[in-house]
């Protein structure tokens, strides 16, 4: 008889243990759907007449062969401007490139001129980096320049400066406001 109950005394504690299993399993269910985040189910009002996910350019003029990358492209017909986000731009030429990254920007279909914004890298092949907060490409004019503060670094070398013009044509570089330059011993 003693084995009987103790038998079932088991058998109420493994139910009771399932019941209180489920119980926790159900509620922690009804709270994280309670708390998750909702997605939108229609197209976000932006006002753009297309939107692409993905999207790539890739062109060649005067000898440089560019590829534009965007994690998202938001194409606005009436403004003849395309919005990127999570862009990437690379350029090549015959002797050097560079690779221009930030998280956004846009690309002016009439000029081709293009305005990066937000965390701007700028790497070369030669060592150069360039940061900043806005980065525009002039393509008529072939001119990079910003209107912002910019670190230029590379080797031991750090230049501040709070606004850059380079003019690719020419091949020049100016940097202006207050400059600052530092040289790290023993790099030079």
């Amino acid at each position: 008889m003693k084995s009987t109950k103790s038998a079932k005394r088991v058998e109420r504690a493994i139910l009771g243990i399932v019941a209180v299993f489920v119980l926790v399993v159900a509620t922690t269910l009804v709270v994280r759907s309670r708390m998750a985040r909702v997605e939108p189910t229609g197209p976000e009002v932006t006002g753009a007449a297309l939107r692409i996910k993905k999207a790539e350019i890739e062109e060649e003029t005067h000898g440089v062969r560019w590829r534009l990358t965007a994690d998202q492209a938001l194409r606005f017909e009436d403004e003849a401007r395309t919005h990127l986000r999570k862009v990437s731009v690379s350029v090549m030429e015959r002797d050097r490139s560079w690779t221009i990254v930030g998280d956004e920007g846009d690309l002016y279909e009439k000029s081709k001129n293009v305005e990066i914004r937000q965390n701007v890298v700028l790497t070369s092949s030669d060592g150069l980096r360039l940061e900043t907060s806005v980065l525009r490409w002039q393509g008529q004019e072939r001119r990079i320049w910003t209107d912002v503060p910019v670190r230029l670094s590379r080797e031991g070398a750090v230049v501040n400066g709070t606004s850059l013009e380079v003019r690719m044509g020419d091949e020049v570089t100016t940097l202006q406001g207050r400059v600052r330059a530092t040289f790290t011993r023993g790099r030079l």
